[in-house]
């Protein structure tokens, strides 16, 4: 078990830093176990990591609750149109060879690091110290297009056990108008949702057990992680957070890719 420890403070910082832009963790922690653990099956680190992504998703929304920041009435909704796509993306990783597996990973995460860099995050106020302690804003959203981008991150998560925050957050800000920090809290919601479902799809196939032990040592710590990052966000103006999401993702494609 002593050979487990570390992971606990990788978990802590993962927890942290995915909570506080709303993705998770799950972008830094599958490249990160690519990584770490080179003859791992891929269907073994998306299990993990899924897994993982679901505790630090579930801490993070009880912080966010507690701020009143969730759009519960979008998270059910997406959470909903998403958990078929989260089964289909689970049951898909079986059959991808690694190398394809580190391709597609770094090659989706370098898009979306891209889009967000060339495309800066609007400025939105009020800023996070002065958000009041009330419940989130009735957003009105594009119904029809909110279901297909959540159907497609609830596979594309499940595919590469990210967890879907690096697709969600931009989506919900970019395309349906979401504020940053409500977009952020959302995510979170939605995330423990899919990631749980992606979940017990790997418990159900066997994979899941393989990887029991470094899953709960990281567990610990993005569980703690999560609430750090959750109070962090209070302090972080909104365009900061798309940037730090921006220069993670490409960071952890470049590494995959090369």
């Amino acid at each position: 078990m002593s050979q487990y420890l570390w992971l606990i403070p990788l978990g802590f910082v993962i927890g942290a830093f995915g909570t506080l832009i709303g993705a998770g963790g799950g972008f830094v922690l599958v490249p990160l176990l690519l990584i770490l653990y080179p003859k791992e099956n891929p269907e073994v680190i998306t299990s993990i990591s899924l897994a993982v992504v679901f505790f630090n998703a579930f801490s993070g929304s009880v912080a966010y609750a507690r701020m009143k920041r969730i759009d519960y009435r979008a998270g059910i909704f997406f959470s909903l149109v998403g958990i078929p796509g989260a089964i289909l993306g689970a049951l898909t990783t079986y059959y991808v060879p690694r190398e394809v597996f580190h391709a597609v990973c770094g090659m989706a995460m370098l898009l979306a690091a891209g889009y967000l860099l060339w495309q800066p995050a609007p400025h939105q106020n009020p800023e996070p110290q002065e958000i009041p302690e009330e419940a989130a804003p009735r957003i009105s959203f594009n119904l029809p297009l909110g279901a297909l981008i959540s159907a497609c991150v609830g596979y594309v998560s499940s595919l590469l056990g990210i967890g879907g925050g690096i697709i969600h957050v931009p989506a919900l800000i970019r395309v349906l108008n979401f504020p940053v920090h409500v977009a952020t809290a959302t995510s979170h919601f939605i995330l423990a949702v899919m990631a749980l479902t992606g979940t017990v799809v790997h418990v159900a196939s066997g994979a899941f057990h393989v990887g029991f032990r470094r899953t709960f040592f990281l567990a610990i710590g993005v569980v703690a992680g999560a609430q750090v990052g959750a109070a962090l966000s209070r302090h972080v103006r909104g365009p900061w957070i798309i940037r730090a999401l921006a220069i993670a993702l490409a960071l952890v494609a470049l590494r995959l890719l090369l």
